[in-house]
């Protein structure tokens, strides 16, 4: 399918970010919130945010123009939907607020329109309960601030049509945006890592082992210091599988089942695969690591010179 005309359902500050996106892409992008008031405050606000992130070189030269030329406010929730071929829904996480938005939606779309939610954590299978027709029904889930990060998870429900996906990935990536495929799951793949580790860094707290800083400079000085160039898969294989296993150990005799190794942990290293050190590991295959080393240390040493550059975050210890 062809996406000429979007729409977006939502138009507050995930919502807003979307259809920027989109609008600097060169769609035209209608935009629904609320009421009609609404839209257009946001609309207001979406071309002044522009207009100030290009001359502060967060967007490029031009973007700010094409946010006005592509986006405009719609009337009504009918109105904005009515001739888009993709919808993305971005209203409140909340499903007694989703469920009735996705029907009016629906209501008032063409029958061949791909719509999308926003959700972060709200199973698409659950949400698709709200339409008549499912089959066109996606998650398309932007990460905020949506102008400025980079990656999106596309996820679908056992009824999704298959062929909807290469289209709306296609139609993510010529935002600039990497997508990732997933099932259909609470919280997908974001916020379930990301959710996990809120949860022990408040467990560290609250047994007295760190302050609330002192475990935020923990994290982005040391392990996530890595994350932008390298997953949690690869950071492994690179420091060795079958270290990691020994360490599961004492976590698993100090903190129990909760930390226990995992299964396919012990499956990996039983067959003798290490990491890139011996039978590669999780995503890295063995071999000549000089490159990676090489990439390694460079990524690593130029995140630092731009974080001495922008200086401590405002506000944060």
């Amino acid at each position: 399918m062809t996406v000429n005309r979007i729409a977006v359902v939502g138009a507050g500050y995930m919502g807003g970010g979307i259809a920027q996106e989109f609008a600097i892409a060169g769609y035209p992008v209608v935009l629904a919130d609320i009421d009609a008031d609404a839209a257009r405050r946001n609309l207001a606000r979406l071309l002044a945010e522009a207009r100030d992130w290009e001359k502060r070189g967060l967007f490029k030269p031009g973007d700010a123009d094409s946010v006005a030329r592509n986006l405009s406010a719609a009337e009504s929730i009918e109105q904005a939907v009515a001739d888009a071929d993709y919808i993305q829904e971005a209203v409140p996480e909340k499903p007694e607020i989703k469920h009735p938005v996705l029907a009016r939606i629906e209501a008032a779309a063409r029958r061949d329109a791909i719509i999308a939610s926003n959700t972060s954590t709200l199973p698409i299978t659950g949400l698709a309960t709200a339409l008549q027709h499912s089959d066109r029904f996606l998650g398309v889930h932007f990460s905020n601030p949506a102008p400025f990060i980079p990656g999106v998870e596309i996820i679908v429900h056992p009824g999704t049509d298959a062929g909807l996906v290469p289209a709306v990935e296609e139609l993510v990536a010529e935002t600039g945006k990497l997508t990732a495929r997933l099932k259909d799951s609470p919280g997908f793949v974001l916020n379930r890592l990301q959710y996990a580790l809120l949860k022990e860094a408040i467990s560290i707290v609250d047994d007295g082992v760190a302050s609330a800083e002192d475990v935020d400079i923990i994290t982005r000085t040391t392990f996530g210091f890595r994350l932008p160039f390298f997953g949690p898969f690869a950071i492994a294989d690179m420091a060795g599988l079958d270290v990691y296993r020994d360490c599961f150990r004492t976590f698993e005799e100090n903190y129990g089942d909760r930390f226990a190794t995992p299964s396919g942990l012990k499956e990996l290293v039983d067959n003798g695969h290490l990491g890139t050190k011996s039978g590669g590991g999780f995503v890295i295959p063995a071999g000549d690591t000089t490159g990676l080393i090489a990439y390694r240390n460079t990524a690593y040493a130029r995140l630092q010179q731009l974080l001495g550059e922008l200086g401590q975050a405002p506000g944060v210890k």
